[in-house]
């Protein structure tokens, strides 16, 4: 059974000399609580080559204290714009925690967080640290617990060797330090300013060290991953793209925005929480656009690899959503047939075809997100946006470059929606309108949905550039999108139903009850032409004109 919470702290660097400050002097503290004395024992673990530390992630193993267990403590959310650096400000981490269980064996859930991270790595220990806690409840004037002071002696020792990256790190090397650390518990941000003066008083420095880990790595400390972007380079300052950005940077922007996603969806996936698979897909459609829109921008081939890995992922993930999809919308169908024993019997049929389908989708996900393919797909992504293989044109300003790409998807999306009307006058739109061009017609109309979305995704990367046009423009994309995708499961559920409905001998009553549910599906997917038909003509002029 896992817990999780949000941890906000600050650490301060102190000598072993020092003395305690007079927390009781911190403006808002109306009381301290009696010392807790703690002898705590944590065993760190990460890959050979620190790939969790590098991404400011921590397991560990810890025992003694109120709680003890396994905990993973994961990094704030990535903000682009001002903010505080690690050393400068408290941090919100979100951490997760898991019973003790075996002492070389971290807990399924736990590594559930972990594996698009350690991507087949085995985690192994790296160092153990004993601390010496004493810790003091800071209480409000009105009662409050607003947080809690720990002071700690630290006695530090790496287990791996010198021969492990990165160099430094050499085994058996032995730290001792003191440091102290203020965490909230019922309080405010606000908390660490009006105590700020007091412990500074005292002789605390805030700590140069995110972590207990990182400063008892030292110089093997591996380098923490910056993941904002200025020109296409990784700016430790974090500036938001802007209109004078390069084409290539503001793609690389959205790109991390995506990878950020797919990364976070990744074990919300594994664990089968809800919309979890639809997210994952939707961020891996989102990078599939934007690298088809701009893949002009790039040589090497690296792009159409890259689409070709992005769509069999989506297929794989698309599995289940399909499923869950379908069948949330035919209970609702078959929810309103008249009841009876063909009802029943239509909707049992339907449950269990659906739910063996989405089941066994989501049984072949787990098994593909522990795949060296997927692993390898997700190194190729990070590599790809921390170094783009851009040809010069990648150069040129993101207003010039961009208008010119998201025009080509807005002429995309025009091109369709006009095949489609060719493949509907072509078909006619008589009763006795033959499968085979009534089949074509939907195909077509399911292109214009996917050059929409296409579109969609073009404009939200040049946001930043182009402001509310950009939006707009996405927004209309979106909305025949949307549309069109009602369509589609229209025509996927007559697809499902239809071959149900043509078993053999089936029964008069039965029959009857899928002809009821064939025939709403026709008119549902009728009422969706109508909507989108008029949804394009409103939009006609915006997405003739773009972004501008």
């Amino acid at each position: 059974m896992t817990a999780e919470g949000l941890e906000t702290e600050k650490k301060y660097d102190v000598d072993a000399g020092t003395g305690l400050p007079d927390l009781a002097a911190i403006p808002g503290v109306g009381r301290v609580g009696e010392p807790h004395d703690a002898e705590l024992e944590a065993v760190y673990f990460d890959t050979e080559d620190l790939v969790l530390a590098s991404r400011r992630i921590t397991l560990r193993r810890r025992s003694g204290g109120a709680d003890a267990g396994w905990h993973v403590k994961l990094p704030p959310e990535p903000t682009a714009g001002s903010g505080p650096a690690p050393e400068e400000g408290p941090e919100a981490r979100r951490e997760i925690h898991a019973p003790l269980g075996q002492a070389d064996v971290v807990p399924g859930k736990l590594l559930a967080h972990l594996h698009a991270y350690l991507r087949g790595s085995d985690p192994v220990p790296v160092a153990r640290l004993s601390t010496r806690r004493t810790t003091l409840a800071l209480y409000g004037d009105d009662g409050v617990h607003l947080a809690d002071f720990a002071d700690d002696t630290v006695d530090a020792k790496l287990l791996r060797g010198a021969d492990q990256k990165p160099a430094g790190a050499s085994a058996g090397r032995e730290q001792q330090w003191r440091e102290w650390e203020l965490e909230l518990v019922h309080g405010q941000p606000e908390v660490f300013k009006a105590a700020a003066a007091v412990l500074s008083a005292a002789g605390a420095r805030p700590s140069v060290h995110a972590s207990k880990l990182r400063r008892a790595l030292g110089e093997g400390a591996p380098e923490a991953q910056v993941k904002e972007f200025e020109g296409g380079v990784k700016q430790p300052g974090g500036t938001k793209p802007g209109k004078k950005w390069p084409a290539s940077a503001v793609v690389t922007a959205y790109l991390d925005g995506q990878i950020s996603e797919i990364l976070g969806n990744d074990p919300r996936v594994r664990l089968e929480e809800p919309d979890a698979v639809h997210a994952m897909r939707s961020a891996t459609r989102r990078v599939r656009s934007a690298l088809a829109v701009y893949r002009k921008l790039y040589g090497g081939g690296a792009v159409g690899r890259l689409r070709d890995e992005l769509k069999w992922l989506g297929r794989i993930l698309g599995t289940p959503r399909d499923a869950e999809v379908m069948l949330d919308r035919l209970r609702t169908h078959a929810g309103k047939l008249p009841p009876g024993e063909a009802a029943d019997d239509v909707k049992r049929r339907i449950e269990r075809e659906l739910v063996t389908r989405l089941e066994a989708g989501y049984r072949k996900t787990q098994e593909v997100l522990l795949t060296d393919r997927y692993f390898r797909l997700l190194d190729d992504l990070e590599d790809f946006r921390d170094h783009p293989p851009v040809r010069p044109v990648a150069a040129a300003p993101a207003r010039k470059a961009a208008r010119k790409l998201v025009g080509r998807s807005a002429k995309r999306l025009r091109r369709a929606h006009k095949a489609a009307l060719r493949v509907k006058d072509d078909a006619g739109e008589k009763p006795g309108m033959e499968l085979k061009d009534a089949t074509a017609h939907e195909t077509a109309l399911h292109q214009v949905r996917k050059d929409a979305k296409r579109l969609r995704h073009a404009a939200e990367t040049v946001d930043p550039v182009f402001g509310k046009p950009a939006g707009k423009l996405a927004k209309a994309a979106h909305k025949q999108q949307k549309i069109l995708g009602d369509h589609h499961d229209s025509v996927m559920a007559r697809i499902f139903l239809g071959k149900l409905a043509g078993g053999p001998d089936l029964p008069e009553p039965v029959a009857a009850a899928y002809g009821s549910l064939l025939k709403r599906e026709r008119k549902s997917a009728a009422k969706a032409e109508a909507k989108y038909r008029k949804a394009h003509r409103k939009s006609r002029k915006l997405i003739r004109h773009g972004v501008g």
